[in-house]
């Protein structure tokens, strides 16, 4: 038989790839593998050189470099010499045929040895430039305080600056240090080198004398840290923030025993372990721990048995440190504090006088303010309004109070056909105009009355540029100058259209198009036919993240606000924060243990190009100082007057100057030990529910000025008691910008505060009684802020009242106005019949403006009855009630007309009853 043999052509091996051929491949690979991990990082540095900050990028970029190749070559370097150091112990100590060849092999164990030294080099370079790059920059830069601490008599930038890296750098150290002695002591318990081997001794003390030299470091450090905490022991805490009584006794000492202790230790264990006497290596470490627990016991004994029975006596110089220097940090020192009579002078001259006040008061609110908005402005149901802000204008030559808020694009409301990629990358980029209202002026509907609105916006300021590219929505990318047209604004049965004419953004040409195109993962714009060599990218449109993006070590506020300059362009303005955790005996306002907060620059974004400017406001800030020494091209520093004129002194700041003044307006330090007379936010109804009173921006005219401004204010009650104690307010026109005052109310006077007038419009009978009907009858009856307005040497109460349907598509309408006055509340149709009220009762010189019976009011006095009683009251309640049953059946047999129908007949009765 034959047997036919069948080559298989699968067997054949196949050809090896040349050496030079798999070099060449995997540096290939490499390069790809580096530059795909590296588009981030271009696309970066593309976009912060397109917006004018290639410096800042490049400084923060070259730090983090520096301090990876810090940390890689010393991790490395330290590795190195380690593991070397552990070889040459082996060699030296064993026999050769006792060793493994790989360790006798030197290119073997010198390539397992560099191959794990670059893994910890490539941890260390991690670790510390991840950690370490902001304080490394502050220290190199940092500006001095000019003032020092009471106790060491260093300057706070010390303790702002220095401290923080000293501290890292000891803390990585030692860190380093412990981990290589801990693979020495593994390693050299094979055959007892440590006993044995001369080498392995002195290569275990090395690593022991550095680890005690670094411990000893850290307990140096730590005297300094007792100015920075209110923590004496791990149980305790001391009435002081800063150094106390038993850190001064205690803590300081033992920091420096303990750093003693770790150094005589250390030698200790170096000589104990040469002579071989393994057991008495651990004598310093248990003398060393039984000090560490026998000094937080004597704090314990300290503070618990010597402090606390007569704590004030012990701490008052402590106290005075810690009273002086957080009104330091927090600038409370400089607050200018007046007595405010509170006199009832209320009177038609002092009205007029105070006309623009009166005329700036705030009727509409914030959050119904924007329901509105949204319902009635946004035309379209692709645009959104994303909040309403308080600002100012001069319109017609007036200085006016106004609501103003940016008509936003929301691509994600498209219909689902409209959401096409050229649609969403090249058509539709903007949002378009402003809304802008007046705070004191509402339709006869209740609805606000309009300053600008509509599309395009008309009113009473010319809009140049209403475009908004760049917002608070979470915008994605797009592409502008392309074939593309950009939709504007719905315009009758067709649609507006532009183009963008700025020159910022990104070129999409040459290798630009492809980075971005890998970076957003965003492939069509690689291959799209509608862009051109004019087309630009605009990136990074939400306002928020490109601020961050640019300068990541500032904080942000998050209530950016639009403003519209004088050329009639929009622009964003943001508040950026600059915050320390490390001011000595400041009380921190956080959990975060910061202690030291300033707004000293203001961003302004152009809301059409996104051209960013970072604006100094206050030059004399050390922390921003530093910041200009390390960035000297991030800022701007000459601020456009209209800039400056919409310049807003930030809640967020000013809540937490009024939350510390509080308690640190106290000057007697007994009485702030004790707490005597402490002030806290009062709370009000709003919404229905009681809230902590934020605070509000008003009108008026100070004392000591001519003409009214724009006031940032506070009211404050004392802890757990109604009444008003005082208010604080803050400038923000002209100059006069950031200048901080407290008018406080005399201790002997009762003035009612905000929550007492919220109760007191609850118990008058016939507010409370209008108001439950039109709650009961189908309706949400919304209370307003409340608004304690300063006029000259007394105060005023003003609340709105919204009335809202329950149906979905309902708008919020302001129908009533409650003024409180003294021991007088009316509530009219409007806030000038209100305060026309007002007038009648407590001015005998006031003439109406309208021929009113001044009996016929629906005001109460405190702690008496009614003014005005209801003629036949019992007989009007009885067909009240009636009449309301008979609404509630209708309603429930769904007669609905008949339901109207008696609505209007218990409106009618009431409006009776009013009058």
């Amino acid at each position: 038989m034959d047997f036919t043999v069948f080559e298989n052509k699968s067997s054949k091996k196949k050809p090896k790839l040349s050496k030079a051929k798999s070099i060449t491949l995997l540096v290939i690979a490499l390069v790809l593998i580096v530059g795909f991990l590296s588009v981030g990082l271009l696309t970066d540095y593309i976009w912060m050189d397109s917006e004018g900050f290639r410096s800042v990028f490049i400084s923060i970029l070259g730090s983090k470099l520096l301090l990876a190749a810090v940390g890689f070559v010393v991790f490395l370097v330290l590795s190195v010499v380690t593991f070397y150091w552990i070889r040459s112990s082996y060699i030296s100590y064993l026999d050769n045929e006792k060793l493994p060849p790989i360790i006798l092999e030197k290119k073997k164990s010198s390539a397992i040895i560099f191959g794990i030294s670059l893994l910890i080099g490539l941890l260390g370079s991690s670790l510390v430039q991840g950690i370490g790059w902001e304080p490394l920059l502050k220290f190199l830069n940092q500006a001095s305080f000019g003032i020092t601490d009471p106790y060491f008599d260093m300057d706070i930038a010390f303790y702002m600056y220095t401290l923080p890296v000293l501290k890292i750098a000891l803390n990585l150290l030692l860190g380093l240090a412990i981990f290589f002695f801990l693979i020495e002591a593994g390693l050299y318990s094979v055959f007892a080198m440590y006993r044995k081997s001369k080498k392995a001794q002195i290569h275990m003390g090395v690593t022991l004398g550095i680890i005690g030299l670094l411990l000893a470091g850290l307990h140096v450090l730590a005297p300094y840290e007792t100015l920075l905490t209110n923590q004496v022991n791990i149980f305790q805490e001391s009435a002081v923030y800063g150094l106390s009584y038993t850190d001064q006794i205690i803590n300081i000492p033992k920091s420096y025993i303990l750093a003693a202790v770790a150094i005589i230790g250390i030698i200790w264990m170096i000589i104990a372990m040469n002579r071989g006497k393994i057991v008495s290596m651990a004598i310093p470490v248990v003398v060393y721990v039984v000090l560490v627990i026998v000094g937080q016991a004597s704090s314990v004994i300290v503070q618990s048995f010597i402090v606390s029975p007569n704590e004030f006596s012990r701490e008052e110089p402590y106290l005075a440190h810690n009273l002086e220097y957080t009104r330091a940090a927090y600038q409370l020192a400089e607050i200018k504090e007046e007595e405010h009579p509170a006199n009832d002078s209320l009177d038609s001259d002092m009205i007029e006088r105070n006309r623009l006040t009166i005329d700036n008061v705030r009727i509409n609110d914030v959050r119904p303010l924007q329901d509105v908005y949204d319902q009635t402005q946004t035309i379209r149901p692709y645009y959104t309004f994303n909040d309403v802000d308080i600002d100012r204008y001069m319109v017609d030559g007036k200085y006016e109070q106004v609501f103003i808020s940016p008509r936003e694009l929301r691509t994600e409301d498209l219909s689902d056909q409209a959401k096409t990629w050229e649609n969403l990358n090249l058509r539709y980029t903007h949002g378009y105009g402003v809304v802008m209202s007046h705070v004191n002026q509402v339709t006869p509907q209740g609805q606000p009355e309009y300053m600008l609105n509509n599309l395009p916006p008309q009113g009473v300021i010319d809009i140049s540029r209403p475009q908004i590219y760049f917002g608070e929505e979470s915008y994605d990318e797009v592409i502008v100058n392309s074939k593309k047209e950009e939709f504007d604004y719905p315009e009758g049965g067709d649609n507006a259209t532009s183009r963008y004419e700025a020159d910022n953004g990104i070129p999409m040409t040459g290798l630009n198009r492809l980075l971005f195109a890998v970076d957003t993962g965003n492939f069509r714009m690689l291959v799209s036919d509608q862009i051109t060599k004019e087309s630009l990218l605009l990136h990074t449109r939400n306002i928020v993240d490109r601020v961050n993006k640019i300068a990541p070590f500032f904080e942000y506020d998050d209530d950016p606000y639009i403003f519209i300059r004088e050329d009639g362009s929009l622009a964003w303005m943001i508040e950026a924060y600059l915050t320390e955790a490390q001011y000595p005996y400041a009380e921190p306002y956080n959990n975060s243990g910061e202690n030291y907060i300033r707004n000293s620059v203001k961003v302004v974004i152009d809301a059409y190009s996104g051209e960013v400017n970072y604006y100094p406001v206050d030059p004399t800030d050390p922390l921003l100082q530093t910041y200009r020494n390390i960035f000297p091209d991030l800022f701007t520093e000459e601020i456009p007057e209209d800039v400056q004129a919409h310049f807003r002194y930030p809640e967020k700041l000013f809540v937490t100057q009024a939350t510390m003044f509080g308690t640190y307006h106290m000057t007697n330090l007994e009485v702030f030990y004790n707490r005597e007379d402490v002030w806290q936010f009062p709370t009000e109804k709003y919404y229905n529910k009681d809230i902590t009173m934020n605070p509000y921006y008003v009108t008026m005219k100070l004392e000591e000025t001519e003409m009214e401004e724009f006031i940032l204010m506070q009211p404050f009650t004392p802890r757990n008691r109604q009444n008003m104690i005082a208010w604080m307010g803050v400038r923000n026109d002209g100059e006069h910008y950031g200048e901080i005052f407290v008018h406080r109310f005399p201790k002997q006077k009762n003035v009612y505060g905000p929550q007492q007038i919220e109760n007191r419009i609850n118990q008058d009978s016939v507010i409370s009684q209008q108001l439950n009907l039109w709650s009961q009858g189908g309706s949400e009856v919304i209370r307003g802020n409340l608004l304690a307005i300063p006029i000259e040497d007394t105060i005023l109460y003003v609340e709105p009242i919204y009335i809202e349907s329950s149906n979905e598509t309902s708008l919020p309408e302001v129908k009533q106005v409650v003024v409180a006055y003294g021991d007088y509340i009316v509530m009219e149709e409007t806030f000038e019949k209100a305060l026309d009220r007002i007038l009648e009762l407590v001015d005998p010189n006031h003439e109406s403006d309208e021929e009113v019976d001044p009996t016929e009011s629906n005001e109460s006095v405190e702690g008496g009855e009614d003014t005005n009683p209801i003629l036949n009251a019992e007989d009007t309640l009885i067909e009240l009630s009636e009449l309301f049953d008979a609404y509630q059946n209708a309603l429930s047999q769904g007669e609905w007309e008949r339901a109207g129908e008696v609505m209007t007949e218990i409106e009618t009765l009431l409006e009776e009853i009013n009058n």
